[in-house]
């Protein structure tokens, strides 16, 4: 099954356009990581009026005749070029899903970005719900939006911080990686805590490798030697994600998740961020609340990531 033999097609007004590749040149990095990765395996829907890209899909082609948006990454969904109305992303969403269908693909599989990676995303979520779309799952991620905001908590909280945790005759420092042995850390502390450590090394690691300006290290010590470590993302070019953090449960370090994040501030700062993504706080028996009610000191929004499924 391929998308390769198929041209531009008129849908009245509009045309879509399915090709290999990243013609949105997305900012989102982690497409073009998959691109490198295996580009055979990667599509783009591209959704223009006239000569004006309006709006693009990335999706990747599966076994078993299911097309789903960026496998192995974190979202993905619909990406707008510009300001659009409701018509628009509706009919983009027909034309794909009646593209996909000619060409015998079962299902599409999407993962919407939460709202601050994408302005529209509360309108697709309707639309795709309105098209058909069953929901697969939401995952609930908290938020500081504002580069004026992060730098104001930055200037009111990180001194008083860090002279809390000088008090531990501790110190904390942060940079780009240059080798691996903190996954090691993150493991052990994990596992000694009973949690699951369900994060791809080798993958991060080639990520890590492509993409090197995109990862920080934040790393707490005492006495020379590393007793936290969390790991910061930029899956935007204005945008930090708190991808990964664990305390050595040994250490009897107090506050240490607000150490590693008031530094994630001062990154952010540095790198001129717009929002910061706290990820998702969340356990198979429902949401964690302990963690939500702690991100909620460093968050003043909260935007859901869904999952969609339409069989076709």
């Amino acid at each position: 099954m391929s998308l390769k033999n198929i041209t531009d097609q008129a849908f009245g007004e509009y045309t879509l356009s399915v090709s290999e590749g990243d013609p949105c040149q997305l900012d989102y990095f982690l497409a073009s990581n998959f691109k490198t990765e295996n580009p055979s395996s990667l599509k783009e829907f591209t959704w223009k009026k006239g000569t004006k890209v309006l709006a693009c899909l990335p999706v990747t082609v599966q076994e078993g005749g299911v097309l789903t948006s960026l496998d192995k990454s974190p979202f993905g969904g619909i990406w707008t070029q510009t300001t659009l109305k409701s018509r628009d992303l509706q009919e983009f969403i027909l034309a794909v899903m009646e593209y996909a269908q000619k060409m015998g693909f079962r299902e599409l599989r999407l993962i919407q970005a939460p709202k601050p990676y994408e302005s529209h995303s509360d309108l697709i979520n309707y639309l795709l719900f309105k098209s058909g779309f069953e929901l697969q799952s939401i995952l609930s991620h908290q938020f500081f939006l504002g580069k004026k905001k992060i730098k104001k908590m930055v200037d009111q909280r990180f001194a008083k911080t860090m002279a809390k945790l000088k008090q531990e005759q501790a110190e904390i420092q942060s940079g780009f990686i240059a080798q691996f042995s903190f996954l090691n850390d993150i493991k052990k502390w994990n596992l000694n805590r009973g949690y699951n450590f369900e994060v791809d090394e080798d993958g991060l690691i080639r990520q890590v490798s492509l993409f090197p300006a995109r990862y920080f290290l934040i790393s707490i010590l005492k006495n020379q030697k590393p007793i936290a470590h969390s790991l910061a993302v930029k899956l935007t070019s204005n945008s930090f994600y708190y991808f990964l953090s664990a305390i050595d449960p040994e250490s009897g370090l107090k506050n240490g998740g607000e150490y590693m994040l008031m530094k994630l501030f001062q990154l952010a700062v540095a790198e001129k961020s717009e929002f910061i993504d706290l990820g998702t706080s969340d356990q198979l028996g429902g949401a964690n609340h302990p963690l939500m009610f702690f991100k909620s000191r460093f968050s003043n929004d909260i935007s859901n990531k869904v999952n969609w499924i339409k069989f076709l």
